[in-house]
């Protein structure tokens, strides 16, 4: 079970801002801002989980015809899809390194970042709701891992990628928030995805994702960004891949006015 009122704003030499936020006791609403850093529930391993033979996804993203400029990502640019952000406003990226290549992907239930970097997303922005979640748990899960073909070839994580590599495809956006069917799809995308240790996408990660969605029927709605950090320099690769050394979630309840932010290790421990 997830302590929520154990919030972490700093660990690891992972930065998450939040200047209007107070965490746990918050006056105002704002943005979450991410600095130095940019899963779904339980899924296989890569290679071995059903439905990863297709490359054709049900859906795919819009992405903005001028994509994010390496400046303009780290100065809060205006959002393609507004309604999966609080107060209508994007996180920033001050971490330089991840800033070129970044494309805003805009969903029926959820927002990505894209990096083409790191062939991942940097962040999944949702904005979670008491109605959307009853719809979603009246869906069956039904796999259907697809590379972006919105994305440019030389960005994106293909499917060739995971294969093999022992790590989940750890969803950002989860397949459980989804309300309908084309979104449950859209969520299968790999921009929806990083390489995830299995202990961790189907143990912590998963409980903090049910965190969320309790919370969310509990008071009505709450807003959820979700995102990866790569730190220190010896960062690992799957094909062209990055993986993330750990992944953050920051959960915000407007009904109350309280946040929290969680980082946890990409690995089997159950810390955060």
């Amino acid at each position: 079970m997830i302590d929520l009122l154990r919030p972490l704003s700093q660990c690891s030499g992972f930065t998450i801002r939040i200047p209007s936020w107070r965490l746990c006791s918050v006056v105002a609403a704002a943005v979450v801002f991410v600095t130095g850093c940019g899963g779904g529930g339980s899924d296989s391993p890569g290679g071995t989980a059903p439905g990863t033979g297709s490359t054709t996804p049900a859906a795919t993203a819009t992405i903005p015809a001028v994509a994010p400029s390496a400046d303009a990502t780290s100065a809060t640019p205006a959002s393609s899809c507004p309604q999966h952000y609080a107060l209508a406003t994007t996180p920033a990226v001050t971490r330089e390194s991840l800033r070129p290549l970044t494309r805003e992907l805009c969903y029926d239930a959820f927002a990505i970042l894209h990096s083409g970097v790191s062939r991942t997303p940097l962040y999944a922005a949702e904005h979670l709701t008491r109605f959307n979640l009853a719809l979603a748990a009246t869906l069956e899960r039904v796999d259907n891992f697809h590379a972006e073909v919105g994305l440019p070839v030389t960005e994106r994580a293909e499917l060739t990628d995971y294969v093999r590599s022992g790590y989940d495809r750890g969803h950002l956006a989860p397949n459980a928030d989804m309300p309908t069917p084309a979104a449950q799809a859209q969520s299968f995308s790999l921009a929806n995805m990083v390489p995830q240790v299995h202990a961790n996408n189907a143990g912590i990660w998963s409980s903090m994702e049910q965190v969320a969605r309790r919370l969310a029927t509990d008071d009505g709605e709450v807003y959820v960004v979700s995102g990866p950090a790569f730190l220190g320099s010896d960062i690992k690769q799957i094909g062209r891949v990055l993986v993330p050394t750990h992944l953050w979630k920051v959960i915000y309840r407007p009904a109350t006015q309280q946040a929290g932010a969680y980082v946890i290790r990409n690995d089997d421990s159950v810390a955060y």
